[in-house]
């Protein structure tokens, strides 16, 4: 699809009169003209927007009836030099039945109505005193002397995207009609809705929209009638909202006098990568093959190479997919993270009948996230933290601070703390091996690493524990971790855990800890520079080795991998949405560069993910070769690397 598969959307909320057509018409073209000017290719009004929702028993009144017909030609007329397909909400009168529809405009004409499906007839709703049901509806209507399309069933095709409409009602029952529009195709469900406030329903609401959008796979833009209909009874106070797949985009503040519009860019290529991988969303034996009405393109989607930055103008990027943008949400999920890890390591060690666990510890991020994941399943098991071996080994890399850092955690924590320098043992291997120890490089670097997983291995066995792998999701991706090294272990309970979420995982741990030594020290560990420790420190002590300056930095690879394997985005849509997330932290060129590493990386290094050991899977992305991710360890990455090269 042009446009990256985005497409522009907007819900509006004008002000609108019961009965009062003229007035309201002027208040809709002026919403549709603002529109037009931020570039929407989609707009959707309120249910019954060109008369008032309200108008009750003057829906039987022939001028009201006529006027809004004779109002929805004038809509198209004024508006067809626009480039914007508008939806909007009247009555309609077909073989002396009044339904309460949806029309959709675009360039002047009129392609389709679709008549609201579900009335309601309870409580304060009393429309099937005015309206009949038009589920049943598959026709055509005459206006103007052209047979429209009239039928529930409609589909639309703008562009690439396909929209189809429900009202109001439609969404409230069991089985809502966008479940079936979903699977015969609709990308995008538009409501017009008038529901009115009682405490409590607006949340209510706000979740059926969110997880309708989840069921189906789809965008849902919802637009309701606003406080100018507030009257008798009833109080409305207007609701534009968009959710797109589970996630709620935009949301305009409630009893509001004035207009309001939301405007969000669809991903439409994310939904239908969504519904392809999940296969079961297609395995419906109703669906239809329905031919959706073309409509006039939009002149506002771009090709790729012409794409600006203001294109994504109403699509927010989080540059941290895998992080809660909610602070309050975040430190939830991040208990509930490390209960899965720990639930998943309390099971293995039960399964096996094991009451002891052999942890490396190094004083980084990863192996502090391990120890502590693992001091909370032998607590969950009632299991003797001093059952736990943590094993500190310094090599040739090791800093006074990673060093005492990792004692005094294992110290605090009351778990067994052991330290084993490899320095003499791996000059004894380089002596064995031929290798001069002047040389830095790999063999100096993994020698160290295969020398320290030699000894929590055997460790293990001497005591009858299991060893308990600390690398993250990723340096699995990234291929960053020796092989038959620290790649290696007998459980891996970080395998899952991308490096930008590490630290707010064992942040979590910091704050609810009561002890102000473990307090001190995580924070520490949290400050220190993400380093593998296997180069010689710099001649003031300090760390020299910054895993970072190598492979890149881990929010732009963390970036590259969500959007890869959870939504299987091209290199170019991945730069350009990187462009968007970090373009006040890294220039585009820098985005470049490190994208070529990360896709040279992630297929060069699958040998070592194709044998990697078991380790719980937490998230929506996980590489583990038994579920997530298949992959010929030889395939060619010819084909990234050039689409990504040509940017």
């Amino acid at each position: 699809m042009k446009n990256l598969g985005f497409i522009r959307v907007a819900a509006a909320k004008p002000i609108v009169k019961a009965g009062d057509v003229d007035a309201n018409l002027s208040n809709i073209v002026s919403m549709i003209e603002e529109a037009e000017l931020k570039k929407v290719s989609l707009l959707v009004f309120p249910e019954l927007s060109l008369t008032g929702y309200t108008c009750a028993d003057l829906f039987h009144q022939s001028a009201l009836l006529d006027y809004a017909k004779e109002a929805l030609l004038i809509l198209a007329e004024e508006t067809k030099s626009l480039h914007i397909t508008t939806v909007i909400g009247l009555p309609l009168v077909l073989n002396n039945r009044i339904y309460n529809c949806a029309a959709v405009l675009s360039k002047g004409e009129i392609y389709g109505i679709v008549p609201k499906s579900h009335i309601p007839n309870y409580n304060e709703f009393y429309e099937l005193r005015w309206f009949t049901p038009g589920r049943k509806s598959d026709s055509t209507i005459e206006i103007s002397g052209r047979e429209i399309p009239f039928s529930s069933r409609l589909l639309f095709k703008l562009d690439e995207a396909i929209f189809g409409i429900e009202i109001c009602e439609d969404l409230w029952v069991p089985i809502p009609p966008s479940c079936k529009m979903a699977r015969d195709g609709a990308d995008i469900i538009l409501n017009l809705s008038a529901t009115n406030e009682l405490a409590g329903k607006h949340s209510y609401l706000v979740d059926l929209i969110t997880q309708q959008s989840a069921r189906c796979r789809c965008a849902y833009v919802y637009s309701s009638a606003g406080s100018n209909e507030s009257s008798t009874d009833l109080a409305f106070s207007g609701n534009c909202i968009i959710a797109e797949n589970g996630m709620l985009l935009r949301e305009s503040p409630r009893f509001s006098m004035e207009p309001q519009m939301q405007i969000a860019d669809i991903d439409i290529e994310l939904l239908r990568n969504d519904r392809r991988h999940h296969n079961s969303f297609n395995d419906s034996p109703d669906s239809e093959n329905i031919k959706p009405i073309q409509l006039p393109a939009s002149t506002y989607n771009m090709g790729i190479e012409e794409m600006s930055d203001e294109m994504l103008e109403y699509r927010d990027v989080n540059p941290y997919p895998f992080v809660e943008k909610d602070e309050s949400r975040l430190k939830e999920r991040c208990e509930e993270i490390s209960s899965i890890q720990a639930w998943g390591l309390a099971t293995r060690l039960k399964a096996i009948h094991c009451d002891k666990a052999v942890i490396g510890i190094s004083g980084g991020l990863d192996s502090t996230l391990a120890l502590l994941v693992t001091v909370k399943a032998f607590d969950i098991l009632g299991i003797d933290r001093k059952n736990i071996l943590g094993i500190t080994m310094p090599g040739f890399g090791t800093t006074d601070r990673t060093h005492n850092n990792a004692w005094n955690l294992m110290v605090e924590l009351g778990v067994t703390p052991m330290e084993i320098p490899i320095a003499e043992a791996v000059k004894v291997h380089f002596k064995d091996i031929g290798h001069d120890p002047e040389t830095l490089d790999a063999t100096y670097e993994n020698s160290q690493a295969r020398e320290r997983t030699q000894i929590l291995m055997d460790m293990a066995n001497k005591t009858g524990g299991i060893v308990i792998g600390t690398g993250d999701l990723s340096e699995l991706a990234l291929g960053w971790c020796t092989y038959n090294g620290d790649q290696m272990s007998m459980y891996g309970v970080n395998a899952s855990i991308p490096k930008t979420l590490v630290r707010d995982l064992v942040k979590g741990y910091m704050l609810d800890s009561q002890n102000p030594e473990v307090r001190r020290t995580l924070q520490d560990i949290i400050d220190t520079p993400i380093s593998p420790e296997l180069l010689p420190a710099a001649s003031d002590g300090s760390i020299s080795q910054v895993t970072e300056d190598f492979v890149g930095p881990y929010p732009l690879h963390d970036f590259f991998l969500h959007l890869m394997l959870r939504h299987s985005f091209s290199p170019i849509k991945i730069y350009r949405l990187a462009c968007k997330a970090f373009k006040d932290i890294y220039d585009k060129k820098t985005i470049k560069k490190w994208l070529i590493t990360f896709y040279k990386r992630f297929f060069s290094q699958q040998f070592k993910r194709s044998c990697m050991p078991d380790g719980i899977k937490v998230g929506s992305v996980c590489l583990s070769p038994r579920g997530d991710w298949r992959m010929p360890s030889d395939a060619s990455v010819n084909l990234w690397i050039k689409e990504a090269q040509a940017l």
